[in-house]
């Protein structure tokens, strides 16, 4: 089976993305500046457009019927878009729409250009295994402090705000003292942001465990080269697994037989009854 090379569509997903929010906050920006800018995009805002705001408004909506400070409506429909991708594919989203996970995947370029086969291994595996859930405790600390005061109160610390607002008032020290330590980590650690802290990125792996379609690796048929392990930017054991139900897992099918998988139809996105095969 030919191999895609680099994974281009993915590649020109996250391009297209990334390049559509810094348009947009760069545009709203000039526009608050009293310049010219793109009049249909005038509207639209970092806020807008993320579908997390629509998780941390839900108690709000369900008990008052307002959105958290900030928050529009429009996040609270991509968060079903999203969720519902999720169910179906996992968290795509993660892997090739999230634009901070692309700058961070970018940063690993060079992280892997320096280091080699070092890359991405510096964390003792030890640790690793137990820092990976710390993405849940943040996610609950978000929650309850959003909950209790109705606000906003993780745009102070989210580098992806921070990334995308750096030149503008708007942006905390904090959030750009995060944004400057997930820069520097992603020079060792491939999307360290993504593995140990993103509270959004914790709750669409929990999709994980009962997306319809999962990455499936057929035993019969691997050869045991651990080139999917070697791939994956998550550290998953993929050669371990029938059915990858990693709660780390974004999607991103640089393990599959299409990108590094020498043997065809052995590690595939498939239903788990294998009558469908992506």
């Amino acid at each position: 089976m030919k191999k895609v090379k680099k994974n281009m569509p993915r590649f020109l997903t996250q391009l297209f993305f990334f390049a559509l929010i810094l348009m947009i906050s760069v545009n709203k920006n000039l526009i608050e500046m009293g310049k010219a800018g793109i009049a249909f995009l005038s509207s639209a805002s970092l806020h807008a457009l993320c579908p997390f705001g629509g998780i941390v408004s839900i108690y709000q909506f369900a008990t008052v019927g307002t959105f958290v400070q900030k928050i529009h409506q429009s996040s609270f429909v991509l968060m079903f878009i999203v969720f519902l991708m999720a169910v179906l594919f996992g968290p795509v989203f993660c892997s090739w729409v999230c634009p901070l996970g692309t700058f961070q995947e970018w940063l690993g370029k060079i992280g892997r250009k320096i280091f080699g086969k070092k890359y991405n291994k510096f964390i003792p595996e030890k640790a690793d295994k137990y820092l990976r859930y710390l993405r849940y405790v943040i996610l609950l600390w978000v929650l309850y402090a959003i909950g209790v005061s109705g606000k906003l109160i993780f745009q102070e610390y989210d580098p992806y705000f921070a990334l995308f607002n750096f030149w503008t008032s708007e942006v905390t020290v904090t959030s750009l003292f995060i944004l400057a330590l997930t820069v520097i980590a992603s020079i060792f650690v491939e999307r360290p942001w993504c593995k140990y802290a993103c509270p959004y990125g914790a709750v669409l792996g929990l999709t994980n465990l009962l997306r319809v379609f999962k990455i499936k690796r057929e035993n019969t048929t691997c050869i045991s080269c651990d080139a999917c392990d070697r791939a994956c930017p998550m550290n998953i054991s993929v050669s371990a697994s029938g059915v990858v139900k990693n709660h780390q897992c974004i999607s991103c099918m640089s393990c599959t037989s299409d990108q590094v998988c020498p043997v065809a139809n052995t590690v595939e996105m498939t239903t788990t009854k294998g009558g469908v095969t992506l």
